[in-house]
């Protein structure tokens, strides 16, 4: 699904508007005229490096700054809590007075209308903390087990308007010069817990896909999951207005889905969930992946996960169309004992088959963690960063973060939200957090941005050679990437590919920005 407008004048707008702050920072007039950087990159990586420790000018260069996809994102972590609470009370729900724990009515004894949260007032900055982590500081409770807490609360308002959720999401991302989500959700969830527990498990895992796909049992899912996914796109872009003169920034952000499996359930459950996510990449290009969620540190998960992995090593040769990232490596020492953090992020990769790896904060504790390093640089395995999201969960954070020990294997990564509307931040927040934390310059951050487009599971040829660096494949050169006139070959390229588009398009936004902020109009 490609939702894509041409909002240039919008665009442009905020651009203005995000840079203005910039403005004493720029070259004078006449600079072009005096001896100076070789080039406008490295003009830019001045701007950035003199405003570095200014907290006002570093948040406008950065939105400002095309950032290009989000690929780690939980759409119900994503939404902000004031819209889960507007639709709570829209929906007649209510909200326990105690545990904060959304429910259908009827409201009484300890649960108080929904709506009573609309208002300003205690209860609803009570419903706020206790569905995000505003203010949260530890104490009796971890970070981890609030933030994971927050989903049981907020449940039951989070499931019935996902069009809506998509379009005040995809709207903040293009407020922020994002093109691209990938954003998980969990297909035919009841059907597929049902399914599973009928048909049971079978160590034998041919054996089990044949009877979870016998008598169109798993299709009719499949189909399910399609429509499901089709009301949904109706309610956003109905929301959105996405084809009217009135369309929202939203409508230009490219969306795709990575279809969830609840990695503590049963292994039946968690085995159909893998094949109802393979089986949907496979037959309908919207879904692109699968992925392994909830709790890491799990009994469950733990006790299962080499199961797990070798169930994706079955099922991955079977579905060449569909892709696997995978949550690995989410575990500190302490949470988990010291075994369980030895194999993670190995196994993912190596038996799981995972493209893209989400977190990774353990590598370190990993067995021969340089091998590893050096096989996911080999591999071009990514990993996912959100940076935000590893500081509230796991207390790791700054130099005891491995993100520069990623890149200086030559890992690939990327920064991600993972639940920004939990964590109370957006994507903006965290190249901020990378550049003060890590001293990153306007190349590596553009990088990182390049990254989040170039290892999206977005279908086509890539605009570059390989990814060893960022050089344009042979029909895109000759033109100043992104232009408006590409050549006729690079032209046919982007008509076909999506992702080269996406790629191209980023270019030029590329330009635009570094124009604004040199003044070079």
């Amino acid at each position: 699904m490609a939702i894509m407008m041409s909002l240039r004048r919008t665009a442009s707008a905020a651009l203005v508007a995000c840079t203005a702050l910039l403005l004493p920072l720029a070259p004078a007039a006449g600079a072009a005229d005096r001896p100076g950087p070789r080039s406008t990159e490295e003009a830019v990586s001045g701007v950035l490096d003199g405003i570095r420790q200014d907290p006002a000018r570093l948040d406008a260069f950065l939105r400002a700054m095309p950032k290009g996809g989000d690929l780690h994102n939980h759409l119900s972590g994503a939404v902000s809590t004031e819209l889960l609470i507007k639709l709570a009370a829209q929906d007649g729900l209510c909200i326990d007075s105690v545990t904060f724990t959304s429910a259908t009515g009827p409201c009484q004894g300890t649960l108080r209308p929904a709506e009573d949260a609309l208002a300003e007032g205690d209860f609803r900055t009570q419903v706020i903390r206790a569905w995000s982590m505003q203010d949260f500081a530890p104490g009796p409770e971890s970070g981890h087990d609030h933030f994971f807490a927050t989903f049981g609360k907020f449940g039951e308002a989070s499931w019935r308007h996902p069009g809506t959720m998509l379009a005040e999401v995809t709207d903040t991302m293009a407020a922020q010069h994002q093109s691209y989500l990938e954003t998980m959700l969990t297909p035919s969830s009841v059907g597929v817990a049902k399914l599973a527990g009928e048909v049971g498990f079978d160590p034998d895992f041919a054996a089990l896909r044949q009877k979870l796909l016998a008598d169109g049992r798993m299709q009719a899912l499949v189909d399910g999951a399609r429509t499901d996914l089709d009301t949904a796109l109706a309610e956003y872009q109905a929301t959105e207005r996405c084809g009217t003169a009135q369309a929202r920034p939203g409508c230009s952000v490219t969306v795709r889905v990575q279809s969830q499996a609840s990695r503590a359930s049963t292994p039946a459950r968690v085995f159909a969930q893998l094949l109802l996510g393979m089986e949907l990449a496979s037959q309908d290009e919207r879904f692109v992946a699968v992925n392994l969620v909830q709790p890491e540190d799990y009994q469950s998960s733990l006790d299962n996960y080499q199961l797990q992995m070798e169930m994706l090593d079955f099922l991955r040769p079977l579905y060449p169309k569909a892709h696997v990232s995978l949550h690995a490596g989410e575990l500190v020492p302490g949470l988990v004992k010291p075994a369980d953090l030895a194999f993670h992020i190995r196994q993912a990769v190596l038996t799981g088959h995972a493209e893209r790896i989400g977190h990774g904060v353990d590598v370190t504790h990993e067995d021969d963690s340089a091998e590893l390093l050096r096989t996911l640089a080999e591999r071009k395995v990514l990993v996912e960063v959100p940076l935000t999201s590893n500081a509230q969960i796991l207390q790791v954070e700054g130099q005891q973060h491995p993100f520069p020990l990623y890149r200086a294997y030559g890992v690939p990564t990327a920064l991600a939200t993972d639940d920004p509307g939990v964590e109370r931040i957006d994507i903006t927040h965290e190249y901020v957090r990378a550049a003060r934390t890590y001293g990153l310059g306007y190349p590596e951050l553009k990088d990182l941005a390049r990254n989040s487009l170039e290892y999206g599971f977005v279908a086509g040829r890539s605009l570059w050679r390989d990814r060893d660096g960022f050089k344009p494949v042979p029909e895109c050169q000759g033109r100043t990437l992104g232009a408006e006139n590409p050549t006729p070959k690079c032209a046919a390229l982007l008509a076909a590919s999506p992702k080269a588009a996406l790629e191209w398009k980023q270019e030029g936004a590329f330009r635009a920005f570094e124009a604004s902020v040199l003044h070079l109009k």
